[in-house]
């Protein structure tokens, strides 16, 4: 290792751009890569770092590289395309793939690897963009006990939760596993405050007091007050969540698990990308019970 770690960061969205920035301030010399190059040359006038023109050539010489992208897809092509990050890894380095993926995606990368001598953890992560920004993220993380705690320090400097769970492919899972808590409590929420409407009450004096109560969530703390104002511009899409949850869908065809609220929620969701609410943020279910009045 050198005497400053060396990083490399690929794809920076809205999650990844903070992400990086955390990294390059936490003092990891970081050089990005995004297929748009514009966001890179923006990056790197925010924070300092390097741009790199593919891949590859980011991977190139760093100790550490991570991956937040869209799907399996992306990461296939920036991870094992002919200009991905496995041509310019060497050998005791260590991959780190941020990106919500299948654990399927996650095994075959793991075992790719192993066999070249590479570290990888999946560690797909939650709490939005105000997470990634905050530096506040949770990092659910499968992998090599030893992989997790050499890298440890770059996870920490963009979250407040990292845990490895398991083995290769456990992060993921854990992810499902928190989308489909997810959907089921946002359509509660957007229910109970649609209620609450519906009979007159003060939704932000209602608001504060069940928040301190069972009823209280991040959802309710972070996105309650902005779906009483119908405000659905934070971050996450809606379009992302039915990518999450046609993951979720595809892993519960395998090990049997029965999913008839997060199926519901999920059919809810389509409503909204036929309303053409593909962008809005994942607390605009509420939209559709006020627009049933």
């Amino acid at each position: 290792m050198n005497a400053l770690p060396t990083a490399a960061f690929i794809g920076l969205g809205v999650m990844g751009f903070p992400m990086a920035g955390h990294l390059q301030r936490s003092g990891f010399q970081t050089t990005v890569y995004n297929r748009t190059n514009s966001k890179a040359i923006e990056w790197v006038a925010q924070h300092g770092g390097s741009i790199a023109s593919s891949p590859k050539k980011a991977a190139a010489n760093s100790d550490y590289v991570f991956i937040c992208v869209g799907d399996d897809s992306d990461v296939r092509e920036v991870v094992s395309g002919p200009s991905g990050v496995l041509e310019g890894m060497r050998a005791g380095s260590t991959l780190i793939d941020h990106t919500t993926a299948s654990a399927e995606l996650a095994r075959e990368l793991g075992q790719t690897c192993f066999e070249k001598d590479i570290g990888f953890l999946d560690a797909p992560v939650s709490g939005g963009q105000a997470g990634a920004e905050n530096g506040k993220l949770t990092i659910m993380c499968g992998g090599d006990p030893a992989v997790f705690h050499n890298s440890r320090s770059a996870l920490q400097s963009y979250s407040q939760q990292c845990t490895l769970i398991g083995p290769t492919g456990s992060g993921q899972l854990t992810k499902m596993v928190n989308q489909i808590c997810i959907a089921g409590l946002i359509q509660g929420l957007s229910e109970g405050l649609e209620f609450g409407r519906r009979s007159g009450l003060d939704l932000e004096l209602v608001l504060e007091t069940i928040s301190k109560g069972a009823a209280g969530s991040w959802q309710m703390n972070n996105r309650g007050k902005t779906m009483i104002k119908n405000e659905f511009d934070f971050g996450f899409a809606v379009d992302w969540m039915r990518k999450d949850l046609g993951i979720v869908f595809s892993e519960a065809a395998t090990n049997g698990s029965p999913l008839p609220i997060t199926k519901m929620v999920d059919g809810f969701y389509e409503k909204v990308q036929q309303r053409q609410g593909n962008r809005l943020d994942t607390s605009s279910l509420i939209s559709l019970l006020r627009n049933s009045d």
